[in-house]
């Protein structure tokens, strides 16, 4: 049996997470919890103005916190952004890669360019943040949790998103591959794939009107067996799982939070 409370379980106090794409939506969902379970928490953004907004909301409720400007995309933005949060806080032991792109687009519309972004910022710029984090997670020899944020289109696609659905299936395999490679070096490499969630990007999709943006949710929302659609914390929860001791033994797991939207 444990030694550890369901309270120790979750405790994160003494642990510093980065959060990429946190300034609203799911990613400050999930800065929300892991701050509020002790643990201090770099916002990145692209928006730092958004950020720097959600991270003084925090700060007001006694959190460490703090934001910073970061294009996901960009691999020397991960080498700044790990160097500042090791610098601000002390060290690194949770990862969340949150940062992401879903424009639609018939395959026959997709250009270079468009897929070019898309695979940026969702596949090359998380492979880069977890290259980053890791090692200063091995050169601290303490381990540490990755948790990326893949989608219910990298295991079933919905239409109109190829480059969308390809780097969330990679995020997947990325995951996995990450996993095995860092297993030895105590470093958990988990990820969560979310199904329609309710968020300000969510309603305001590329390429889309809010019309037809939100006559796809409601699609959605008639096959989900549990009739609604998620929102942001639905997802936190799960990465404050899979960041904590509660997971101390979970690897390699793509965690599927889609209200049962792929059994339907």
């Amino acid at each position: 049996m444990s030694d550890l409370s369901v309270k120790q379980l979750f405790d994160l106090t003494g642990k510093v997470a980065i959060v990429t794409g946190a300034a609203m939506g799911i990613g400050k969902a999930i800065a929300n919890r892991l701050s509020e379970a002790g643990a201090s928490v770099m916002i990145t953004d692209i928006n730092i103005d958004a950020a720097q907004k959600t991270a003084d909301e925090f700060k007001a409720l006694g959190r460490k916190v703090a934001a910073m400007k970061a294009d996901a995309s960009d691999p020397a933005s991960s080498q700044q952004v790990v160097k500042a949060a090791v610098e601000q806080f002390g060290g690194l032991d949770i990862l969340v890669n949150n940062a992401g792109i879903f424009p639609m687009s018939p395959m026959f519309d997709i250009s270079e360019a468009e897929w070019d972004k898309v695979i940026d910022v969702n596949l090359k710029g998380l492979f880069f943040f977890s290259q980053a984090a890791a090692k200063v997670m091995v050169e601290k020899g303490m381990g540490g949790k990755i948790v990326n944020i893949a989608s219910i289109d990298g295991l079933h696609p919905s239409g109109n998103l190829v480059h969308y659905d390809s780097s969330k299936g990679g995020v997947i395999m990325a995951t996995r591959a990450m996993a095995l490679e860092l297993g030895p070096q105590k470093i958990h490499v988990n990820a969560i794939a979310p199904g329609g969630i309710r968020t300000p990007g969510a309603s305001k999709i590329p390429n889309l009107t809010p019309e037809q943006a939100k006559a796809i949710l409601d699609g959605m929302l008639q096959r989900i067996p549990l009739r609604r659609q998620g929102d942001p914390d639905d997802i936190a929860r799960a990465a404050l799982f899979l960041a904590s001791p509660a997971a101390d033994y979970v690897t390699g797991e793509i965690l599927v939070v889609d209200g049962g939207y792929l059994v339907a």
